[in-house]
């Protein structure tokens, strides 16, 4: 086995889907805040988060009162974290991945002083980790904002939200340089390209632009905001390690066409741009022919090529949970930058919720990212989002998640063979969690099971699955027993 002594096992959550406490402690609503949980089986429609339109959020405001909403209760770590984290350290962790709410700390954003009890908050939390011998891993931002900016501002797609940003940045390093060493500034960077809203708080409605140009008007903002953030890092705090992040999927060819080929190569090139800015410093020259050849009109900020230059980072992250199929056939294919595709691949099984299962496409992913980059690695989301039964005696037997988690540690451990330098490994929603697909509590990851409903009926009692004590082997083992 290849895993290395000081391999990050772990798991990883999110403050808008975990937290809870939205009105606690001077927090003020994040953007996120608003998305309305509709049950798609009595409603008969069907909704996603990505989905979430103007007018849904001009009804939802009117209708804050009677509507359920279910990121402003994630499964309350803001009144449980002592015990959470004694459940993370019962399992071993090495490293726990979270997130800290933009509004916990500058509630409207716009505020020149931070605010004190949410950074309070956040110690707590370091110094209960820390207690337990676990690393912080922090995401400065999960996809939320503050709900002020996306008034005021249509989100990310001022440059208004820079200086915000790294107003908010450098007071995470300047407060937690000590208490954090490994940050990752943005959470899956490309999902703008999927939903303008969980991205960037942008709604297309309001803006001017064209699609197409506001969501790479907005992501032109976040590399430039991520680049000036590690620059203050690298110059302030030396000791802590940068990290940028994208949710990465594994593109095949739809067949052997050549000209599946050069799709598939193309779309690649689209969705890791964010790791060539990030890793080299620069848009590569496939990109900006990308945006010329598409009429995508991109405002650029004055000298961001030096400030990208100055900003790079010290490892690369990402999410896995799938892999998809390219097509150049006009019949099939489908936009660049598609999170879910519909195209499937023949030789894999889906999920439940029809996400293909592919470990293999993990080691083959590790290795050309490492190929491409040469910077340290880490997989910090992965898992299998399925519904869980609680037996009359408490009890949650999950086989399937054990199954699913087991291949893609073997994926990791062959990887790390061929050469990768691996630092990490948490997988997504290591205790329940709200779904971000659906904002729901159905879609499960966890390995411990949070009693809570899609309506926030429930005990919120926490309770030891199966996997549970599966992966506190894989850990006490690191990596060997994997039974």
């Amino acid at each position: 086995m290849a895993f290395p002594k000081n391999f990050l096992w772990g798991g990883a959550t999110s403050a808008s889907q975990f937290e809870g406490g939205f009105d606690c402690g001077g927090r003020k609503p994040s953007h996120l805040d608003y998305i309305d949980f509709i049950d798609r089986d009595k409603e008969k429609v069907l909704f996603s988060t990505s989905e979430f339109p103007y007018d849904r959020y001009q009804n939802n405001l009117q209708q804050e009162a009677a509507l359920n909403f279910p990121f402003r209760r994630g499964v309350d770590f803001y009144h449980h974290y002592k015990e959470d984290i004694a459940l993370l350290a019962e399992m071993g962790f090495k490293t726990f991945r979270m997130s800290i709410s933009w509004s916990r700390i500058y509630p409207t954003g716009l505020e020149a002083q931070p605010n004190a009890e949410g950074l309070s908050f956040y110690h707590h939390i370091f110094s209960e980790l820390h207690k337990h011998g676990i690393e912080p891993l922090v995401t400065m931002t999960h996809y939320e904002i503050p709900i002020e900016l996306t008034n005021r501002y249509n989100g990310w797609e001022s440059p208004e939200l820079i200086a915000l940003f790294v107003k908010y940045t450098k007071t995470l390093l300047d407060e937690f340089k000590d208490e954090v060493q490994y940050w990752i500034v943005f959470n899956e960077l490309n999902m703008t390209i999927q939903s303008p809203w969980i991205g960037s708080g942008m709604f297309p409605e309001k803006s001017k632009k064209d699609r197409a140009s506001l969501i790479y008007q907005a992501l032109h903002h976040q590399l430039v905001a991520q680049a000036l953030t590690v620059k203050y890092a690298h110059d302030t705090a030396p000791q802590c390690k940068m990290g940028a992040m994208i949710a990465a999927f594994m593109c095949y060819p739809f067949t052997p066409n050549p000209a599946d080929a050069v799709a598939t190569m193309f779309e690649k090139q689209v969705n890791q741009h964010f790791f060539d800015v990030a890793a080299r410093g620069a848009y590569p020259q496939t990109v900006l022919n990308y945006f010329k050849q598409n009429k995508i009109q991109i405002d650029f900020i004055d000298g961001y090529e030096d400030i990208f230059k100055n900003g790079k980072v010290d490892f690369l992250s990402f999410s896995y949970y799938f892999t998809v199929v390219i097509s150049a056939d006009e019949d099939k294919k489908e936009p660049v930058g598609t999170f879910i595709h519909k195209l499937r691949n023949p030789y894999l099984k889906v999920s439940n919720w029809g996400w293909a299962i592919d470990p293999a496409g993990l080691r083959v992913l590790l290795n050309e990212l490492y190929d491409k980059y040469q910077l340290p690695l880490f997989v910090v989301e992965n898992g299998l989002g399925t519904t869980d039964t609680l037996e009359p005696d408490g009890q949650i037997h999950d086989p399937y998640r054990i199954d699913y988690l087991r291949e893609h540690i073997k994926a990791m451990d062959a990887a790390i063979g061929d050469g990768v330098d691996l630092l990490g490994y948490t997988t997504w929603g290591c205790i329940d969690l709200c779904s971000c697909s659906f904002a729901d509590m159905k879609k499960r990851y966890g390995f411990v099971y949070v009693d809570a409903d899609d309506y926030g009926n429930g005990s919120y009692a926490r309770l030891r699955k199966d996997s549970f004590y599966w992966y506190k082997k894989v850990i006490a083992s690191n990596g060997t027993d994997l039974g």
